[in-house]
């Protein structure tokens, strides 16, 4: 019988190697730096080469180790890239964190068809492409995984004034991929997981903002949410101590939202 520690939980990921997308800024900066800080070796991925770059200073000169890796999740060639670059560089990938995604930031019947392409292909199509790529490899070496999938609480809730109806149907597919991945994969030991934040200081969210106005207002706790209030479903999902958990999906959005 296996023997566990007490208690058998650790944030060490020392031997593990990440790929974080989307890693230039928001949530997934975040998730690059805390990955990094305990022991995993990251390759942060991204359009944006010069965030990369400030990213990998910042990670480096904190101790750990990191390659930038360019990536487009609307590029096929460039997500089959993305992953030779990283284990030529850091060695197989065995934690992914498919954080990429873009808003559409527009009524549904004004959208254009190169938007449309752009928001599916980023927020579902390259992140579905993306893990099936490092699942591949962990399968050919029998090696087990981690792969954290990044949704919303737009997939569960939306309103007539969110101008974000295909953001929206997309996190919710992220939703369900995640749970039937996780049980294909479940027999070669990959864990498919999904965090479906709700209003995080970011970019997008700022974006956003700009178009609406403040919107903390209305939440119980009349705040928005830093990532660093992430750090630790991440890190317990990215863990050996959650061997046992897969296809599920956690929200984190301070109460924001409805049930």
């Amino acid at each position: 019988m296996t023997k566990f520690s007490n208690p058998n939980f650790s944030i060490d990921l020392s031997g593990q190697v990440a790929l974080v997308t989307g890693a230039s800024s928001g949530l997934g900066y975040r998730f690059s730096k805390v990955l990094a800080k305990c022991g995993a070796k990251v390759a942060i991925a991204a359009r944006r080469k010069d965030k990369l770059e400030v990213l990998a200073k910042e990670i480096r000169d904190d101790g750990g180790v990191c390659e930038p890796v360019p990536i487009d999740m609307v590029d096929r060639e460039s997500i089959k890239n993305a992953v030779k670059i990283t284990e030529e560089s850091l060695g197989t990938i065995n934690t992914l964190i498919n954080n990429a995604g873009i808003p559409d930031a527009q009524w549904a019947i004004k959208q254009t068809d190169e938007l449309i392409d752009r928001v599916v292909d980023t927020n579902l199509v390259g992140l579905y492409l993306l893990s099936n790529e490092v699942a591949r490899k962990l399968i050919d070496k029998e090696e087990p995984g981690r792969i954290v999938n990044i949704s919303s609480m737009a997939a569960f809730n939306t309103t007539p004034q969110s101008a974000a109806s295909l953001y929206s149907i997309t996190k919710a597919s992220v939703v369900r991929l995640t749970e039937a991945l996780a049980t294909e994969w479940a027999r070669y030991n990959i864990n498919v997981n999904c965090i479906a934040p709700g209003c995080f200081s970011s970019e997008m969210l700022d974006g956003m903002l700009e178009r609406i106005g403040d919107i903390s207002k209305g939440f119980p706790r009349k705040r928005i949410c830093d990532p660093a209030q992430m750090d630790s479903t991440l890190l317990f999902l990215v863990s050996p101590s959650s061997e046992c958990v897969t296809g599920t999906f956690i929200k984190i959005d301070d109460g924001q939202g409805s049930r």
